[in-house]
Parts: C-alpha cells; structure tokens; sequence
C-alpha cells in the first residue's frame, strides 16, 4: 500500500470526522507516518480539500445514494480516486483506480467493487458531467465550480459584486507562496538566506519587508534552523498588522487575543525584546503553545494571562501604548491555507461574531493610554465583522479616532485576506 496516499487518507478521514484544522493535521499525520513524498500528501490533502464541494457534486452523479449520507470512509476514498483523475496530471487514471482501490481494500472491505464501479464510470462517462446553468442559478454555479458553501458566496456577491467575487473565489483555490518572517533578535535576514540556501531550500528575497523571505520545502517548520529559532511561519498580511501597529522598543503592548502567537512573537522581534507584552487567551493550552514560541525565539518579554477578552481587567486600565485586538473571525480570508474554513454553516455562532467582536473591542480599549494605538485586525474580508464592527464601535467611543483602514485580499493582494484598522485615543482634555 502506498504509504502517501494513505497518509493522505487518514488526515482527510479526520478533518470530516473530527473536524481537525488541516494545517495541524497534515503535519502531524506526515510526523506520524513519514510519507516518502509530503509534497505529494500536501497537494492531494489540500487538493481534496480546496475542491470537496466540486468533487461530491461529480461523484453525485454517478451514485444513488445522496453523497451526504455515504460513509465518511467510501466518500473519503471516492474524492482521492477523483481528485488525481482530475487535477493530478502526475498520476495517470489507471493508476488513480488502482490506488484507491489498494485503500478501499484496507480501509473499507466490502466497499471496493462500489469504489471501483464509480471511478470507472465517471472515466467512461466524464464528458456528461456538467456544471448547473449560470443562467438559472449563479450562486449554486459559483458554489459547485470554486466549491463553497453557498452562503459565503452569496455574501461576497453582495458586497463586491458577481465579477469581483468570482475572482476572490478563484483565488482562494490557489496555494500561497511559503513566506517566513526572520527572527530579527538571533539571524541576519541575508545570512538566513545563505543558509538556507546552502541546506537545498528554494529561497528569494521578499521585496516588501526586510525581515521576509520566500522558500520552498517539505520540513520548513521542523527543520534545524527553525528549531534554533531564526525564523517562523507567517504570511505578509499577519506582519503588515504587526507593522501597523509600529511596536517601539519600552513600550507596553496587549495582545488580547494572542493565539498562537505569531503576532505576539512579531511584536517582541520589532520591540528588539525591551518592554513588556501581556498575551491573552481563554485557554490555557493555547498560552503555552506562545510559550513554547517565546522559548524557541529567545523572547522574555511576553507574560500570558487567561483572559476572556470579552471582558476588561482593571488591573492594566490604561497603561497600554499599543494594544491589538486580533479579534475571533469567520476566517474566510485564510482559506488558501485552510480550506476546509470555506465549508463552515452559518450557524447561531457564525451570526453573532460582530456582537462578540465589538465586545471585545469595547473591552481592550480601556486598556489604552491616552495618546495610545489602538489596531483591530481580521483575516476575513466581510464588513459586517470589520469596516461595520469600527462604525458601531467610533460611534460609541468618540474619544478614539481612526488613522488608518485597509481590506487585503487574495486576488490583489497575493496575501491573506485581512482586515486592519488603527486608531488612537485621543488625548484626555486638560
């Protein structure tokens, strides 16, 4: 049995079943099983992934039953098997079958005649499938073609219009560039790069920051010189809020919700470690997971309190210079990295995110002094949990004025999709 394919079984079994984030997953299951090939299981996990909802509405032509209420086992198998057939040039068709089918005879006895039945079918029959009418239904088309969940396109239509959302969609399907931020504190950014350069990783220069560059390579956060911690992971729209919020050297800053802590690690790099950094999160495991980042960075300025942010502590009642709210957010700018965002419900919790992320915004701005920033970041791009959230939050506390605004987004920006906001607090009248 391939040992790729089935490494890339059993992370797509538990994103479905235990609705695990896929950026953890993989590399736990590739640390697990060590795959002869990760780029392969990357491609064919996230592939899977980015195209689930396209892929369930292929083999739904072929079955009887409504691909919802197959097991999660034969509708894992049957995406694999569609998937290479589909979009893995790399992998001829027959090989596709064979392989899924070596799976299914493991992992879903009894199963494979049905498995095979349906993949073969669909390589007789591909030339009928087609997408629904455009004409007759453009979400329902839009959803099947990027694979989305119909309210996340519905809702970019309506802010950015049919052409503009498509493009957005299309983007979300595409893989980012790996981009690491250099620990200012240990590594010189040109030194890293002949490093790097030196142990076979592809690397180039980032042009707009001097502490990024690009790589490629299958052990980029498990190799060496991350566990010296010279670098760490992180995408050009989660710096630009670090840089947005122009931490100094002596300053007190808050990051009130700090986890995992790629910001908060940012901040302390830009503080040259000198001041002082208080990380809030609600749960406690998560605080350690930035501990263990300080650790690894060389940083001794952060102190992480559990906190729920929806609440103020006295205790730190102005005495902030800076203070960050990257706030809890539908997610939907992440999904290039994270896919399986883009096949969240709009439930009860998805609907009430702008009420607990103006409390939390209400809450962390009594910790500002007067004179101090104030920067509120998402990595979504809907304005009911952004440019909305800042109307109804400068409305109720006129003391505070904003200086800068700024939507990111995939297809013009080539980063995540965010969402940044500064502002100050004025200063107190004499």
């Amino acid at each position: 049995m391939d040992v790729n394919r089935k490494t890339a079984f059993f992370i797509l079994k538990d994103v479905s079943e235990k609705k695990a984030y896929s950026n953890i997953i993989v590399n736990n299951y590739i640390a697990r099983f060590k795959p002869n090939f990760p780029a392969f299981v990357r491609e064919l996990s996230y592939g899977v992934l980015r195209q689930k909802k396209y892929l369930d509405y292929v083999i739904g032509n072929f079955v009887k039953t409504p691909t919802d209420k197959l097991n999660i086992s034969d509708k894992t198998l049957l995406r694999i098997g569609l998937y290479q057939i589909l979009f893995m040039d790399s992998v001829p068709d027959y090989a596709a079958v064979s392989e899924t089918i070596n799976l299914a005879k493991r992992f879903a006895r009894g199963r494979e005649g049905f498995i095979n039945g349906v993949l073969r079918q669909y390589l007789r029959d591909r030339a009928y499938v087609e997408l629904p009418d455009r004409s007759k239904d453009e979400i329902k088309y839009l959803s099947i073609k990027y694979s989305y969940n119909d309210w996340i396109v519905e809702k970019l239509i309506e802010q950015y219009g049919v052409r503009e959302a498509e493009e957005i969609l299309a983007a979300g399907n595409t893989i980012p560039p790996l981009t690491i931020r250099v620990n200012t504190l240990l590594a010189d950014r040109d030194d890293l790069f002949r490093r790097l350069v030196s142990e076979g990783y592809k690397v180039s220069f980032n042009e707009k920051y001097h502490n990024m560059l690009i790589t490629e390579g299958n052990d980029v956060i498990s190799g060496r010189f991350y566990q010296s911690g010279l670098y760490s992971v992180q995408d050009e729209a989660a710096l630009e809020t670090v840089n947005v919020l122009d931490p100094r050297p002596g300053d007190t800053v808050i990051d009130v919700c700090a986890a995992p802590g790629g910001k908060t690690m940012a901040i302390a790099e830009a503080m040259h470690n000198f001041g002082k950094i208080y990380a809030f999160d609600i749960y406690k495991r998560k605080l350690v997971q930035i501990e263990e980042q300080a650790k690894r960075l060389g940083v001794s300025i952060v102190e992480t309190w559990t906190w729920d942010a929806t609440r103020s502590d006295s205790e730190l009642a102005g005495k902030a210079d800076r203070v960050l709210v990257d706030a809890p957010c539908s997610g939907i700018g992440t999904v290039r990295k994270k896919p399986e965002i883009k096949y969240k419900e709009y439930d009860r919790d998805m609907r009430e995110l702008p009420i607990k992320q103006r409390d939390i915004l209400a809450a962390s701005s009594g910790y500002v002094k007067p004179g101090g920033i104030l920067v509120y970041s998402t990595c979504t791009i809907l304005r009911r949990e952004n440019e909305l959230v800042i109307a109804d939050f400068l409305k109720r506390y006129p003391i505070f004025e904003k200086l800068e605004e700024r939507q990111l987004l995939m297809n013009v920006d080539n980063t995540d999709g965010f969402y940044i906001c500064k502002m100050r607090k004025k200063d107190m009248p004499l």
